[in-house]
């Protein structure tokens, strides 16, 4: 990165309709920025947000927009993570719930592992990913954030994901908003297997 004010660098090309910052308020520096604003919703939440009622037992009942849905099923639907690993990081989860696999019914497994297959390859249509991480948490020592509702997380990888940010800074820079993923997503997902039916009631 060159930058006017270092010594023997280039001075950047102007583009037509943008204004210059070099005289807004503040003081110049080498930093990049990258906005994420959609982490405030994490960070005005707290450690741990959303507890007061299980948000995989609450989002069937809200609009597939508002709940982040991408896809719903006869005993399992799929969802956004509201806190993403990854653009398009998955969610597939039983609307009954309970807190590990071995307590899901035959057609809920099947349905599950059916839906993580469609996600798989919606993710790879839209995004054009590399491979996949799948795996479930079971129990809060195993690193479940939610617990008590069974989910498996479907997150997509590419071979240039990797960066220092993770690692050190304990920050993941995320390039789409969660509403935008979701309707590319929904939108790709096969109408097959598929319901818009009304919530399911809680058990």
């Amino acid at each position: 990165m060159t930058d006017a004010a270092t010594p023997g660098a280039q001075a950047p090309r102007p583009i037509d309709g943008l204004e210059s910052a070099a005289g807004f308020a503040g003081v110049p520096d080498e930093f990049q920025r990258l906005w994420t604003p959609h982490r405030m919703a994490y960070i005005q939440a707290g450690p741990q947000p959303l507890r007061d009622e299980c948000p995989f037992c609450a989002a069937p009942h809200k609009s597939d927009e508002d709940g982040l849905i991408v896809a719903r099923g006869r005993t399992a639907y799929v969802l956004l993570n509201l806190f993403p690993y990854n653009s398009g990081h998955l969610l597939v989860c039983p609307y009954r719930h309970i807190p590990t696999y071995d307590l899901a019914t035959p057609e809920e497994v099947a349905e599950i592992g059916s839906l993580t297959q469609t996600a798989m390859r919606v993710l790879r249509d839209v995004s054009r990913c590399d491979g996949f991480n799948l795996g479930m948490n079971q129990g809060a020592v195993a690193g479940a954030g939610v617990d008590g509702h069974l989910h498996q997380h479907v997150v997509p990888r590419w071979a240039t994901d990797a960066n220092f940010f993770p690692i050190i800074a304990r920050t993941k820079a995320l390039p789409q908003l969660l509403g935008e993923v979701r309707d590319a997503v929904a939108n790709a997902w096969p109408e097959e297997g598929s319901t818009r039916s009304a919530a399911p009631q809680r058990t």
